[in-house]
């Protein structure tokens, strides 16, 4: 299944948090499990929020690589269909 993950960073987070995430997300990158594909990232251009697209089994997968980034980030997960044009793939 594919899923569009949708992450704004908290506002004021300090720097210490800041770095927090930042290990984090370096250990997310270097841990991908292999059942898991990231299809695609964007970033706003302010940095504030970003964007994935994930291939999973399931939501539930996507939620326990997420849960670690709840103290840092608003998250939005959004099961999704590939489309061209109008027609559902």
């Amino acid at each position: 299944m594919l899923f569009l993950l949708s992450n704004r960073t908290r506002a004021n987070l300090s720097s210490a948090q800041y770095s927090e995430l930042a290990v984090l997300a370096k250990a997310f990158y270097a841990s991908m499990p292999t059942d898991v594909k990231l299809c695609g990232e964007w970033a706003a251009t302010d940095q504030s929020s970003n964007y994935s697209l994930l291939e999973a089994p399931d939501i539930e997968t996507v939620q326990r690589l997420q849960a670690p980034f709840e103290r840092f980030t608003e998250t939005v997960i959004v099961p999704v269909n590939a489309i061209t044009g109008w027609t559902a793939a």
